[in-house]
Formats: structure tokens, sequence, C-alpha cells
């Protein structure tokens, strides 16, 4: 059976130094790295992701008021109306080898008004890394046009949004009469006959509401029905829950305040996140045109993704959605936009007079959060993977044809990747590329999006 230890590792962000000496295992690549055009939306995010290993029961994320319940600051107060994403993901470990009750997660809305509220499920999907999605080992680079490539259930999850698709087993729409809750998802994360016992759930869903709603992430143990057999929890359960219990344990590494010395520790997200889409149109950097101009031959430069506090490739631009509200204990910011989607558009120009050949490749060199005009890139693969996700690349190929692509990607720390793109593009041609994926949870920012324009024969 698939170990979920991989699955721990790839989703800490790297706490590693944002600046390296040169060692002789690593390659320099002199380049510019620019500020992403665009900026997230103001789409708000339920984001459940603290603790990532539960194993007491009890609320992950409630935006319901702490008025009447028995521990006022396991919620935090917060209505959702129109469109908003639901993200959680959550990992169950037994205790000991007899510890093996599975764990449920509920993800619960509630109706406060006097009309009823309807919850359009525009797209949905959740997995479980085993069995649904294993770690199993990929090709660094495969196209995967049947979105049947994937290894890990963030990895899963952000394919099938990006496709716009929603789960079998998620409803169209959830119907919520005034004054009630209905369960968005109830869903288990089994342990028993794995080895390690260990499993996880990732889950991505857009949804849109035509009136406000209160949401919470709640975890518990399955009870059992007359014959001791295990069965799902039942809505009344979970409002008990809900009413009743603190936050789930054990709570995760509190994060550094914003600006304190020494170590920085992220921490785990809990709370409301803004921002779900990075809309970008990516022209030249003196905004005196709507082309990007490529790099001269031989040369590139690469613009940030996902880009976070001490990893900014020295441009100082921090993509990571900021909290609208969170627990004190959680994370002050989005950390890694696991689930957000970046969509990004390229409109490529050759200025110069002969036919250039152009790439377009997402890199994940090391992180660095200083400005030293280059990239750096380890000699040889490094062990932990970093990056492994699916992306969507379209433009128009050589032959004058539209094309659209899914690439599914597995990049380790310090790896150059493979290009997404390759074009050749006439003297004063523009030819537009556009890039879209979704950041998958069970990567490590930051990445870049390089372009580059390679040397012609002699």
């Amino acid at each position: 059976m698939t170990s979920m230890l991989p699955f721990l590792a790839a989703l800490t962000i790297a706490q590693v130094p944002t600046s390296l000496a040169v060692a002789p295992d690593i390659e320099v690549s002199p380049q510019e790295v620019r500020t992403l055009p665009g900026k997230l939306d103001d789409v708000l995010v339920f984001n459940s992701n603290s603790p990532e290993v539960v194993q007491t029961e009890g609320i992950l994320l409630s935006t319901f008021p702490g008025t009447g319940k028995t521990v006022p600051a396991a919620h935090l107060n917060r209505r959702l109306q129109g469109r908003f994403d639901v993200f959680a993901h959550h990992i169950a470990k037994a205790k000991s080898p007899q510890d093996l009750n599975t764990l449920y997660l509920g993800l619960l809305l509630h109706n406060p008004t006097t009309r009823t509220v309807t919850v359009e499920v525009l797209q949905g999907a959740s997995y479980l890394s085993q069995p649904d999605a294993p770690f199993v080992k990929l090709p660094a680079f495969s196209e995967n046009p049947q979105g049947d490539i994937y290894a890990g259930p963030g990895d899963r999850v952000t394919n099938e949004v990006l496709r716009n698709q929603r789960q079998a087993n998620w409803p169209t729409y959830l119907k919520i009469p005034p004054r009630e809750s209905r369960m968005l998802m109830n869903r288990p994360i089994p342990v028993r006959d794995l080895d390690p016992p260990i499993n996880g759930r990732s889950t991505l869903a857009r949804l849109r509401s035509n009136g406000p709603v209160y949401a919470a992430s709640l975890a518990r143990f399955a009870p059992l029905d007359s014959n001791d057999r295990e069965r799902a929890p039942t809505l009344q359960e979970w409002e008990k829950l809900l009413q009743s219990s603190p936050l789930a344990g054990p709570r995760d590494k509190t994060p550094t305040p914003p600006g304190a010395p020494g170590r920085l520790i992220y921490g785990r997200v809990a709370g409301i996140a803004q921002g779900s889409v990075w809309t970008a149109m990516v022209t030249d950097p003196n905004g005196n045109g709507d082309t990007l101009s490529i790099p001269a031959q031989g040369e590139a430069f690469s613009y940030g993704l996902s880009t976070l506090t001490q990893g900014t490739f020295g441009t100082g631009q921090i993509q990571t959605a900021p909290m609208v509200v969170r627990y004190p204990d959680t994370a002050y910011a989005a950390h890694g936009n696991y689930g957000i989607q970046y969509q990004l558009s390229l409109p490529l120009f050759n200025s110069t007079p002969q036919t250039q050949t152009v790439t377009v490749a997402l890199q994940t060199p090391l992180k660095q959060d200083e400005a030293t005009n280059n990239l750096q890139f380890f000699k040889f693969p490094a062990i932990r993977v970093f990056f492994r996700g699916t992306v969507r690349v379209q433009y128009e190929d050589d032959q004058g044809e539209s094309r659209s692509r899914y690439i599914h990607l597995v990049q380790h720390r310090g790896e150059r990747g493979n290009p997404l793109v390759k074009i050749n593009l006439a003297a004063q041609q523009t030819r537009m590329v556009k890039v879209d994926f979704l950041y998958p949870p069970d990567a490590t920012p930051p990445q870049v999006l390089t372009v580059k324009t390679l040397m012609q024969p002699q």
C-alpha cells in the first residue's frame, strides 16, 4: 500500500534558506525575474487546512457566530454569499495500531434567513489519497488529455476543477430551507487496512449562493449502528458537534507574526481567504504596449508563481491570498495559494527581422528572496517533489492550428522542467500563448513561468 509520508512532506512549504551560496551541484541561470502582472479577484475562499492531521474530534473551521455556542472562540462569524470557494485538506492518522476508527469530514452550510437559499455547485471534487489518488511515480512530462494522470488527491482535484467538472456524487444545487442546515459533503477518511494507518482527503468546490450562508468544516469519528458497524454521522449529529465542540486537534505549529525576526513558520490555514483566480495579461513591463517582446537569442526572463514571504525571487511581490478572518494560532495568509487558479495570457511578439524559436516553461528553481538577476537549479534532480499537477496551454501552432493541451508535470526542487510550448515566431509576428492551472495542494511554492528564445544553429 502506498505510504502517506510523501503527502505530508508535499504539503509542507519548505523551510529552506531564501538564498544559497552557489554549491558545486547548483547551476546558475542569469536572467531577469519580473513581477507578475494582474491580481487576485475578490472571491472569498473557505480554507480549511488546520489542523492538517486530525486526531481529536471538533470544529476545523466555522464561520458561524459564536453567540450561544459552548466554545464561542471556535467560530469566526462571517457570512458567505454569491460566488465563493470551499477548500479543505485534512489527514487522518491512527494514534495506535488498535485505534482504527474512521474519521468523517463534514462540510455544513446553514441558512440564517427566513427564505430558502439555493447554493449552486459550479465545480467540485473530493478525493482520498488511498485508494482514489495514491502517490505513484510519474514521468516529468505527460500529455493528459483525458485527465486520468495524477498522483495525490490535490493533484486529482485541481485537475478536474481546471476542466470545469463536477464530481458525479456532488449535487448540482443544494436548497437550504429557512433557519436550517444541509450537508454539502459528509465523507470518510478511512485508515483501516492501510500500512501505515494514515490517509488524507482533499476537497475543492466552487459555489454560488443566492443568499447568505454560514459554513463549517467538522471532524467526527464514525458512530456505530445497532450492529456495531461504522456509519456516517447524521445532520443532527453534526449540528450537535458544531454547537458544543471546541476546535479539533492537535493544533499545528503557531505561525510567525508578520515581520517578526527569527525562523519563519508559515503555519496552516484555517479561515476565509480573499482571492480565487489570478488573471493576467502579461505584456512588456514598461506598459507601452499590448505585447510581450521575446528575449534576445539565448536569453530568458521569468515571472514568479505563488510567490510568498521570503520567496519572491527579488521581486518583492507576494501573491499569497490575504486572510479576511482566521483563528489566532493559524496562518496569517493563505501561503501556497492552494486551489487558486492562474490564468495567464502571453501575447509573444518577435520584434526582430528573423524567425525566432521561443519556449514557455513552468520551472521550480531554488527558493530565494534576494534580487540576484539569476535563478538557481540543481544539476541533478532532488528527492522531494515540489510540483505535481496539470497545466493547460492554449496557442496557435506553427501550422496555424489552434491547440489546447493538458500537460501533467512532476518537478522536484531545483528542477528546470521541460517546455510547455515551443513555437517558431516569424519576424514581427505576435502569437498568443495562454497558460492556465490551479495551484495544486500537493505542491511547494514558489515556481516561475519562463519565456526563452533559443539560439539558432550557425
